[in-house]
Parts: C-alpha cells; structure tokens; sequence
C-alpha cells in the first residue's frame, strides 16, 4: 500500500514525532509513504519510514529534485506549486493527516473526494464526511486507513 502522509510544512516537536511515529509504522507494515518532500510532516514521516525499512516518495513543488529532505528516496518533480497537492493525494491508497493548514485542507478534500479512506491525527475535523475518521495516535492513523483500504 502507498500511503500519502500529509500535514504542515513547521510543526512543534511533538507533532514532529507524531508524523515520525506514523512513517515508521507505515515503513514496519512495508508501505511506501507518499508526502510533498519538504519539511515539518513530510520530513518526519519520511524519517520514520526509512528508519523502518520502508520507501519514501517526495512529490515536489518546484523542479529541483535536491530541495526534498534528505529521507526522501524518489524525488518527484513537477514546477507545479500548491497543484502538486493533487499528485500527492493520488499517488496514495489511503491518506493520513497530521496537523496541517490550509494547503492539507485542501488535500484531504481532494483525497475524500476521490474516496480514499483518511485518517485524521491532530487536523481539521471532517468526521461529517464519508472515509475520514478521527483517530488518537499514529498506530490508531495507520491501522484505520489499513482496514479501510
């Protein structure tokens, strides 16, 4: 399974290590970990996961592949800016959310409206929506999105 992790770009330390907890379990269950490649969230779960074993894929707003973080395996470029948002959503069976803004608002919209199952950890509240679910800690994230899937 490829699942895309979203969320900020500057988080606090524990919301670091809680994205770092969801890559890592996604990394032990052998699942790739889609993000947008930058910091903050996508840096911390693609940490997690390559600590793991698992594969990383960074799909990027501009078109320099050495910008992703260094825990990024596959750069993927596109000169896209925030569309590229679309790419991450997509290139995921599944989506968790960790924090976020505005720009992973805009993700998790995308990801409900194409029917993927989302876990939501510390993000906007969208349980009135059909496949997001609310969930308490990393593992409650990936296992949610695994049964779903």
């Amino acid at each position: 399974m490829r699942v895309s992790v979203i969320g900020g770009g500057r988080v606090d330390e524990a919301t670091y290590e809680r994205a770092r907890a969801v890559g890592r379990c996604c990394g032990e269950r052998g699942y790739t970990v889609v993000c947008g490649g930058y910091g903050g969230v996508m840096e911390a779960a693609c940490r997690g996961a390559r600590a793991a074993g698992g594969d990383t894929v960074g799909i990027l707003k501009g078109t320099d592949p050495d910008a992703a973080n260094d825990s990024v395996d596959t750069p993927v470029v596109t000169g896209m800016g925030n569309g590229r948002n679309v790419l991450v959503v997509l290139n995921g069976d599944a989506v968790i959310a960790v924090d976020g803004a505005t720009g992973t608002l805009s993700e998790l919209a995308l990801a409900l409206d194409d029917g993927l199952p989302v876990a939501g950890l510390d993000t906007h509240d969208l349980s009135e929506f059909d496949g997001f679910e609310a969930v308490d800690s990393p593992e409650a994230a990936v296992e949610s999105v695994e049964r779903r899937w």
